[in-house]
């Protein structure tokens, strides 16, 4: 995913499930003849057992009023609300929720709390849950009701029953204006009482499927015979181009479906939120992708991030992850790859579907080390500790270049330099693509997960028909500095610096959940504390669009002395700020093709470009 914080995949969710994956999923071993009972209700899902109806007539007010239905009481039944969801971070759901009531039959019961989000209920029977949830933060990481559309994470909504999280679950809309239309990518349901129904196979399964509701704009294609919807909510009168969004996206899921060889899934769903009202970032999900965005132009690098998860970590993933724990953080060191080589192949489908030129990719890859060069916690911070430490993501101090490094970031460049490790091992016979397609044929297709870097490793391995220990041993697990010049010469590249003037906004700040950074610091006597900018604002926007996570990137596109207007909200305020950069030096890294390459630069080069091998 390609967002502000740290983001989680849910559960293997392929179509082509087993035993094996049953079992992980639920954490119990179950009899195989069971397993195959209930895994026809992932594919076409039972009737369900346990209901919600979901109102959005309280739009004014931002609560979702929720009905739970839970038949099959024997003497009490526990519900709970995660913790967590989307993001790498403890949110606590359960403190949106309110007035908690119970009945059976139409007859009170009582409701007992036994923690701040887990309730217990004494019945036998049919019992019935009615609560009140409050959202109003813009997607795709969070959920939002408005007068203006709905947007649901359906994991910060439903509560669900711990003991049969694998049960079908339904869930009913109601109370929606007539006008609105719903884009979710499950099955309908029949005989609905509301407005519209749809079944999941299990609460995890519905959880990875999120709902847009609105007067959304949309459109249908298919590319190489798989089926895709396309929902658009232009937030404020934005701008976008249908066409011209549907060539972007005809040339990235035409790319890479190619790529892996085949697409996964029956329809896929595409939720694109733009405009001043968006969010920021993208989350993949099983079959789908919600990306929020401030302008359309940025949607093409995020929808080529998020929809090569429909392979990496949806569908190859860590056993760290599996199965999925809604109330613990979920520790892994294999970030790197799920987030960090989905970038690689992200601004590999830019680049090798015409979308961005060979001198654009050249110069996302000096920015790429640009940003970790200019980290001093590089040298101590591997990508597979970064990858662990992402749920400090929400402290401020995490944050700081000396603390801490992405795995984003460097376990992007860690893709690209395993792809040229392959292709000079090979004589550009073999690469990256092919390491990724050995994963997905071992992994997903014999319903198992991979464990850690060392799976990762081995098929890296048997594709290079040789040892790249050394590789994974200094550049993911290890803190090795990174020979550039030594490593981009396999592919005929060279790295040069540059010592140039860098806007500097004199603050800090750290990027939440929700799309909104908080400063977490002001620089004494500097450009934001002249502009008036205080510790403890929420920047929501900055030059008109909201901040990235990482400064480096962002600063880029201003110069010392330009003058932006940063928009702020403080306590109940919000103020509009004029910010004047002022400079510092910043070491600039330039990548540039040799002159005079050799016959096997050249091959490789060209390899990496468009994606082939020879």
């Amino acid at each position: 995913m390609s967002k502000q914080g740290g983001g989680v995949a849910f559960p293997l969710f392929d179509f082509r499930v087993s035993s094996f994956a049953f079992r992980n999923l639920l954490g119990v071993r179950v009899p195989l003849l069971l397993c195959l009972a209930l895994f026809a209700t992932l594919a076409t899902p039972a009737r369900a057992q346990i209901r919600y109806q979901v109102s959005l007539v309280d739009r004014s007010a931002h609560l979702f009023h929720v009905t739970m239905t839970v038949p099959n009481v024997r003497g009490s039944v526990v519900v709970a609300m995660p913790a967590w969801n989307a993001t790498y971070v403890i949110r606590d759901f359960a403190e949106r929720v309110e007035y908690v009531r119970a009945s059976e039959g139409g007859k009170p019961l009582a409701v007992e709390a036994l923690t701040g989000d887990t309730w217990r209920i004494g019945a036998s029977g049919t019992v019935e849950i009615r609560y009140r949830v409050y959202w109003d933060d813009p997607g795709p990481f969070s959920s939002q009701l408005d007068e203006h559309h709905a947007f649901i994470n359906f994991a910060e909504i439903l509560f669900y029953v711990p003991a049969r999280r694998a049960e079908p679950v339904e869930v009913e809309f109601a109370g929606m204006p007539a006008d609105w239309r719903v884009a979710l990518e499950l099955a309908k349901a029949a005989n609905c009482p509301g407005q519209a129904c749809y079944l999941a196979g299990s609460y995890d399964l519905l959880t990875d499927a999120p709902a847009e509701i609105g007067g959304f704009a949309e459109f249908r294609f298919v590319e190489d015979g798989a089926r895709f919807r396309v929902a658009v909510d232009a937030m404020g009168g934005a701008k976008w181009d249908r066409s011209q969004l549907e060539d972007s996206l005809r040339k990235i899921v035409g790319y890479e479906t190619k790529l892996m060889r085949g697409a996964p899934f029956r329809e896929y769903l595409f939720i694109y939120h733009i405009g001043p009202g968006a969010g920021g970032g993208g989350m993949e999900h099983a079959n789908g992708t919600a990306i929020a965005v401030f302008d359309f132009s940025q949607i093409p690098a995020v929808t080529a991030h998020e929809f090569f998860h429909l392979w990496n970590v949806k569908r190859i993933r860590p056993q760290s992850l599996t199965p999925y724990d809604y109330e613990h953080p979920m520790w892994t060191r294999s970030l790197w790859l799920a987030e960090g080589v989905t970038s690689t192949y992200g601004a590999y489908t830019m680049l090798r579907s015409g979308l961005w030129t060979p001198e654009q990719y050249y110069q996302h890859l000096g920015q790429l080390i640009t940003e970790l060069q200019s980290r001093p916690a590089r040298l101590w911070q591997s990508a597979e500790e970064s990858s662990l430490d992402t749920w400090f993501d929400s402290y401020p101090f995490y944050g700081r270049p000396d603390r801490s490094i992405s795995y984003y970031n460097k376990g992007e460049l860690d893709g690209i330099l395993l792809d040229l490790l392959i292709r000079d091992a090979t004589a550009n016979h073999k690469s990256l693509d092919d390491v990724m397609r050995y994963l997905y044929a071992e992994f997903p297709e014999q319903h198992r997960f991979y464990h850690g870097t060392a799976d990762i490793e081995a098929a890296a391995d048997h594709v290079a028909g040789r040892s790249l220990a050394s590789f994974f041993r200094n550049y993911v697990s290890g803190t090795t500095e990174i020979p550039w010049n030594a490593m981009l010469a396999l592919a005929g590249l060279g790295v040069q610096t540059q010592a140039v003037p860098q806007a500097d906004p004199g603050f800090q700040w750290e990027a939440g959940p929700g799309g909104g950074t908080e400063v977490t610091s002001v620089a004494p006597g500097g450009p934001a504390g002249t502009a008036g900018i205080q510790e403890g604002d929420v920047v929501l926007s900055a030059g008109g669009a909201p901040l990235p996570r990482f400064a480096a990137l962002w600063l880029r596109q201003y110069q010392p002395g330009q003058t932006i207007q940063v928009r702020v909200a403080r306590a109940s305020r919000q103020l509009t700020l004029p910010l004047t950069f002022g400079s510092r030096t910043e070491t600039v890294y330039h990548v540039a093709p040799l002159p005079n390459p050799t016959p096997k630069q050249d091959r490789i080069l060209t390899g990496l470009l468009q994606g082939t091998t020879n």
